[in-house]
């Protein structure tokens, strides 16, 4: 089992915690890695792009001119996609760019994600992170003391308080236990977790 140290939030080392190997220490496979980011970000998307055809262009109902004996090429309606402010032939239609990954991938994607975060060295754990008000600059203090960059903090739970003191500083996100996903472990350079934030991702990927 890895084990880690436990630090108190003045960047002191207060105790030694133990890593299941079925969660921190697998083999990790960036083509699994890949599929569940795709699989996030394509369900992120909004997919409302659209554009109108003919059929929805108002105006056009008359036709601009008579059949023969203008000169001019025959048209039925000045809607038509070849003219200026006509429709749009295939054009983008509203649609669901979402697909389905199975459960079984996205758990083994988030247990390769933490496992790369300790390999590189890139994980910490907190005793706990408490903050006694809402003071941005208090937040500050800690992540410069333990020289984190662009860190991935996770609570166990809602704290209005932690997460209000980080929401305005750059490149630092205040995730709960429950949302924690592959996408925001790879985008940040640094994972940091308490205690009770291990247990709970040891008990939700140990079942």
């Amino acid at each position: 089992m890895p084990v880690v140290d436990v630090y108190n939030i003045e960047g002191q080392v207060v105790d030694q915690i133990s890593l299941r190997d079925d969660i921190f220490d697998v083999t990790v496979k960036i083509p699994v890695l890949h599929q569940v980011v795709l699989y996030q970000l394509a369900k992120r998307r909004a997919g409302t792009a659209k554009t109108k055809t003919r059929a929805e262009v108002s105006g056009g109902g008359r036709k601009p001119w008579r059949q023969k004996g203008t000169g001019r090429a025959r048209a039925g309606s000045i809607r038509s996609p070849l003219w200026r402010g006509g429709g749009v032939v295939h054009g983008p239609r509203p649609r669901s760019y979402a697909f389905k990954v199975p459960k079984k991938m996205r758990r083994l994607a988030l247990k390769m994600a933490l496992t790369q975060r300790l390999r590189d060295s890139e994980l910490t754990v907190l005793d706990a992170l408490r903050l006694e008000r809402v003071r941005t600059k208090d937040m500050v203090a800690i992540v410069e003391r333990f020289g984190w960059e662009k860190p991935l903090i996770v609570i166990p739970e809602r704290d209005d308080i932690v997460e209000k003191s980080a929401r305005n500083i750059p490149d630092v996100k205040v995730l709960r236990s429950e949302g924690l996903n592959v996408y925001d472990i790879l985008k940040f350079h640094h994972l940091v977790l308490t205690r009770d934030t291990v247990k709970r991702i040891e008990e939700f990927l140990g079942r």
